[in-house]
């Protein structure tokens, strides 16, 4: 399955990460956890797809440096997918934020609202 603006990229280990590209190229969001093949990448996205609707994040202030970053926390407390980088304000990151929600919704229109279903 194809998914518009997303890439799944093998790191220096090897290992592959996604990353969600908005229309305009800037990088939205990347994946913290990391997979061993770039489909298990794509599912990893795809069933962040079928979630979108109800995700929540997780809003802080960097450790080091200025600004905010948006996390959302997985079952264990470990981090599903988390913004690219800093904002600024805490405003921005919110709003940051809400642009994700609403590019996940878009990757999710007209496909199965399951994790794994038809892909």
């Amino acid at each position: 399955m194809r998914w518009e603006g997303l890439q799944a990229e093998r790191g220096a280990g090897g290992r592959y990460r996604w990353q969600l590209k908005a229309s305009n190229g800037r990088v939205v969001a990347i994946s913290p956890p990391v997979y061993e093949t770039s489909a298990e990448a794509e599912r990893g996205f795809a069933e962040l797809v079928a979630v979108g609707p109800v995700l929540v994040a997780r809003i802080t202030h960097v450790r080091e440096g200025l600004g905010w970053v948006w996390v959302v926390p997985g079952p264990r407390g470990n981090p599903l997918v988390r913004s690219h980088r800093a904002y600024e304000r805490y405003a921005t990151c919110q709003s940051a934020f809400r642009r994700f929600v609403a590019l996940l919704a878009k990757q999710g229109e007209g496909w199965p609202t399951e994790p794994g279903a038809g892909r």
